[in-house]
């Protein structure tokens, strides 16, 4: 390789170089998880307004000129990944492959000089080496004789063991980046008793790089959706139950009741519990005072929240008392209002925006409004999922084990163990090193020389 070439592959084996980019893409993972991501351009501009920007400095404008909606995609996020990648591999070609390939040498050193400046050292009086070979082989050490030289050592995974941590990282970088450009995503709300198909929920992504999952033209039916509450009223948790059901012959391949952080996964997609809605109530109405006999409507509730002087989440939903009144005319504006927060209880107001009461869906118990006698039956909800495909999961998973296994192994020592004999003298010279747990190594060795006998 050219001067010129080596030179900057060290420079890209650089440690200070791979910190910073470790560093400043933690720093994006960081922001990336403070701003949501990948959503609609109204709900940044609602929820990151200019002139109260969020931690001083980020409103709407900042978040969607950098690309801050959608980071883990953006050109620069995957730019830092890729020279990570880049650093770790010159630092496994120019540091850690050198380092194993001189470690994994059998090299038998004939000079006791060179063996007594070792870190440790001996010179053992009519002493063989073959019985130090014996003893050191039962210490678990790979030995090797030449002649008069000896040469032994254990722990050389220690020294492969940093390659296999740079291989895992490599292989959760990958794993990363094939999610950002490989993945799907999107979100639906699908009222109880309706179905979608998959796909159609997988609307952002679409790279090249993004494979169609398997169940894509699969459709998912929505059973049931029940929320539960606290003593106190509020939300505990809410369930959709599901039903997958093949494209091909209308079986269903699979059902299974989701909840926030216990999702369903069929054919490369994920579906999340992320939110609800309140879709529709069912009440039956009647002119004459007896509702029982009356007629059954079932009407579409619109979300309310921030329309007016309404706060917090609230649904609405109108009974016109004139229906066959021309759009815009006053009488179309006659009728009852029906109001609800949640699943619990629906508010009824009156044409002139009086309060007529308030009624549990399911109690039966009549409600007359406007010269209407109204039962409420039942309030329908909309489950809100949140789906995707990450085809990178199971590459930043095994990389993630690799990473684990290897970081416990490159823990390991590589000690290593010299002797060369005299037979002039019947003199045996050891010499010994250790990268790692030094104090062990001496005391280890110390053991060894003291089993090694003496000849007289």
């Amino acid at each position: 390789m050219p001067k010129t070439g080596k030179r900057a592959l060290r420079a890209l084996s650089s440690l200070p170089l791979a910190i910073s980019e470790f560093l400043v893409i933690a720093g994006f993972s960081a922001l990336g998880t403070v701003i949501e991501q990948n959503k609609g351009t109204q709900w940044y501009v609602t929820n990151y307004p200019v002139d109260d920007p969020a931690l001083g400095f980020i409103d709407y404008p900042l978040i969607l000129n950098l690309g801050l909606d959608h980071i883990y995609t953006e050109w620069y996020f995957l730019g830092l990944l890729g020279a990570l990648a880049a650093s770790l591999t010159a630092c496994t070609f120019t540091r850690q492959l050198p380092v194993w390939k001189v470690a994994a040498d059998w090299k038998f050193l004939d000079r006791p000089r060179t063996l007594l400046k070792m870190d440790e050292a001996e010179t053992l009086p009519r002493a063989r080496s073959e019985d130090l070979a014996d003893a050191l082989a039962r210490r678990g050490y790979q030995v090797f004789v030449k002649g008069k030289a000896l040469y032994a050592f254990k722990g050389l995974v220690g020294r492969l063991a940093p390659i296999g941590v740079h291989a895992g990282l490599l292989l959760t970088l990958g794993g990363a980046a094939y999610s950002g450009l490989g993945g799907l995503g999107g979100s639906i709300m699908a009222p109880e008793g309706t179905s979608f198909v998959i796909g159609d929920g997988l609307r952002r992504g679409g790279s090249v790089f993004a494979p169609r999952p398997a169940a894509a033209k699969d459709s998912v039916v929505v059973n049931d959706f029940t929320i539960e509450y606290l003593p106190n009223g509020q939300v505990s948790q809410f369930f959709s139950d599901l039903s997958v059901v093949d494209a091909k012959d209308g079986s269903e391949k699979q059902r299974k009741t989701i909840s926030v952080n216990v999702p369903l996964r069929q054919g490369g997609v994920t579906m999340y519990q992320t939110d609800w809605e309140i879709a529709s109530v069912r009440l039956r109405a009647r002119a004459d005072g007896d509702a029982s006999a009356g007629e059954t409507l079932s009407l579409p509730m619109a979300n309310l929240e921030g329309v007016g002087n309404f706060q917090g989440r609230i649904w609405g939903a109108f009974l016109p008392l004139n229906p066959d009144a021309s759009p815009g005319t006053p009488e179309a504006r006659v009728g009852v209002s029906l109001l609800a927060r949640d699943f619990q209880s629906v508010a009824a107001y009156a044409s002139d925006g009086s309060f007529a009461g308030v009624r549990r869906p399911g109690s039966g118990r009549p409600i007359v409004v406007d010269g209407l006698t109204l039962v409420i039956d039942d309030v329908k909800g909309s489950t809100g999922l949140e789906l995707k495909t990450d085809p990178g999961v199971p590459w930043v998973y095994a990389g993630f084990a690799g990473l684990m296994v290897t970081s416990f192994l490159s823990l390991l020592s590589h000690s290593q163990v010299w002797a060369v004999g005299e037979e002039s003298s019947g003199l045996l010279h050891v010499g010994g090193r250790s990268n790692r747990a030094k104090e062990e190594f001496k005391t280890e060795l110390d053991e060894v020389l003291s089993e090694v006998p003496e000849y007289r």
